[in-house]
């Protein structure tokens, strides 16, 4: 497990973009950045000017899908896929909840956001920083907001940690930088873990989200290992991680669990169904105690502060920072 547990192909970048204009923000603005994003990205990667992807000729080796929608596999030896997870999650600035004025940014203020990148894509991080300077210069939100992106910065292991600047404005060339990440041995002497929700957990069952007291320990294991081994397997080549899923998933009915969640809801526009989608998930802590499982759930858990958990991960939601009890 050592072995397979270093240098693992995950990286999170900071971006920081000075707006031209006053930009309202949503009260999460996870959906505005990931889809401003995807349209910049399909201009700036697409050579034939399709307007479907999957018709394309190029659609097997062009950089969009791959990154913003990765094909499933026709064949795979454990099951069917409709869909897979992506490399990336966009990590939005703070949410602000319903019950406080919705944040102003002003004309010259700083609008500070995060993506997370994994296996393939991260070879393609210039191509990704130029999607991101168009969005931006496009405008966001309904106001179109132009903001001029300043600079990009590798965040470190650990909050603590001090960012690497890989790219700015006036030296538009993306520097030489690790892109890995090593996850720690399990904490001698720890008795549990506190899972801190800063953006709605959502975890679905046939379709329908579970509630906050129909939520599990299995649930939630299920949901994190089963993502993170798609990703690892899909987009950084290493299918052996998806052999601990089953008996974590098992092991993890052992847990106890103290819930301190609440449920949220928040509304977004979806320009696929032109409508506005009322989504809910669950914030606030989960704590986990049993020293015989967790420390074979930890790197998982450690994980997920990177690749999140549960529907919509790929804007943001299911975000925790993971605390040792």
């Amino acid at each position: 497990m050592e072995n397979r547990l270093s240098l693992l192909p995950i990286a999170r970048y900071r971006y920081t973009a000075r707006l031209q204009a006053p930009l309202r923000l949503p009260d999460y603005a996870g959906s505005l950045l990931r889809g401003q994003f995807g349209a910049a990205l399909r201009r700036s990667a697409c050579m034939t000017r399709q307007p479907d992807c999957k018709a394309c000729p190029l659609h097997t080796t062009c950089p969009y899908p791959r990154i913003f929608e990765a094909p499933a596999p026709t064949t795979h030896e454990l099951q069917r896929f409709s869909a897979i997870p992506n490399a990336y999650v966009v990590e939005p600035p703070p949410m602000t909840w319903p019950t406080q004025a919705p944040q102003v940014l002003q004309a010259g203020e700083m609008l500070v956001f995060h993506q997370v990148l994994v296996g393939d894509a991260l070879a393609q991080l210039p191509l990704i920083v130029l999607a991101w300077q168009r969005a931006l210069s496009n405008g966001l939100g309904k106001q179109r907001s132009v903001a001029v992106l300043e600079q990009v910065a590798l965040c470190g292991d650990t909050p603590e940690a001090q960012a690497q600047v890989v790219w700015q404005q006036d030296a538009p060339r993306v520097q030489a930088h690790a892109q890995t990440l090593t996850p720690p041995p399990w904490p001698t002497g720890a008795q549990g873990v506190r899972l801190r929700f800063h953006t709605p957990l959502r975890l679905q069952h046939q379709g329908h989200p579970i509630r906050i007291p129909d939520l599990t320990p299995r649930d939630m294991v299920a949901a994190l290992t089963r993502r993170i081994a798609l990703i690892l397997e899909f987009h950084a080549q290493q299918a052996q991680w998806g052999a601990s899923v089953p008996p974590l998933v098992e092991a993890s009915r052992t847990l106890s669990a103290d819930k301190h969640l609440r449920w949220l809801d928040w509304t977004r526009y979806s320009s696929r169904q032109q409508q506005e989608m009322t989504l809910g998930g669950a914030v606030g802590t989960w704590e986990m105690v049993d020293t015989s499982t967790l420390p074979a759930l930890w790197p998982w858990l450690w994980l997920g502060q990177w690749l999140h958990m549960g529907k919509n991960a790929t804007m943001g939601m299911g975000g925790y920072t993971l605390e040792v009890l």
